[in-house]
């Protein structure tokens, strides 16, 4: 495994880190600045990886602002490859929730974050076990974002446990998923938005969307962590 030597935390490089839990080991990139009081832990949605580019894209603006952020895959490299066939894992929110107290948890027991503050980025059913895992932890998790999430799938008793501040974004082309944001708000009893980035689609591929739902993302988290 590699670390991150200070010279690279400098220059906002994320390292490679290894994740065991259960028996099994999950790959991450973690990244933290040399001043930081808060840590982004992202959960990717359906068929991607602590690659995703877009989730990429919004974590070096989080930590251009100070933040640490944390990139993991949710499934093994078997479990993904299976997924990729019969798409088994990536709607077993059970699962993914259960990956991502695991990262959280592993992530408490690390000097270097052991006492940051914990907020979550989901996409996609990402979003759904993020909300899980809030309605789990209560107040240990300090804000949620979701962007063009499925939080309908993390259910309504779930939902209505969630007590940190909630931030959903959804792209205003994005019909269904309005719908079901629009759904899953009205069990949210913590502090919770909705926010619709107009004439975006889904994956916010537009012209200056993805830096639209940055500016949100940042812009909750600083209120509700910082």
């Amino acid at each position: 495994m590699h670390l991150a030597t200070p010279e690279e935390h400098r220059n906002g490089a994320p390292y490679e880190v290894l994740i065991p839990m259960d028996g099994i080991v999950l790959h991450g990139l973690l990244n933290v600045p040399l001043a930081s009081n808060s840590i982004v832990v992202f959960v990717h949605g359906s068929g991607s990886s602590r690659f995703s580019p877009r989730n990429l894209k919004v974590a070096e603006d989080l930590f251009r602002h100070g933040f640490a952020t944390l990139l993991f895959d949710l499934l093994t490299e078997g479990e993904n490859s299976a997924d990729s066939e019969t798409a088994a894992y990536r709607f077993d929110i059970d699962l993914l929730t259960e990956r991502l107290m695991g990262a959280i948890t592993w992530l408490r027991s690390q000097p270097t974050t052991e006492k940051l503050k914990v907020c979550l980025f989901g996409a996609s059913t990402g979003a759904a076990a993020a909300l899980r895992v809030a309605a789990l932890l209560k107040t240990e998790i300090a804000a949620v974002v979701a962007r063009g999430g499925r939080p309908d799938l993390a259910g309504p008793q779930a939902l209505a446990q969630v007590v940190c501040p909630t931030l959903l974004i959804v792209g205003g082309l994005d019909d269904e998923v309005i719908a079901l944001n629009k759904s899953a708000k009205s069990f949210l009893e913590s502090s919770a938005e909705l926010k619709i980035v107009e004439d975006a689609t889904h994956l916010f591929e537009e012209p200056g969307k993805l830096e639209e739902v940055e500016r949100l993302a940042l812009d909750w988290f600083q209120r509700n962590s910082q």
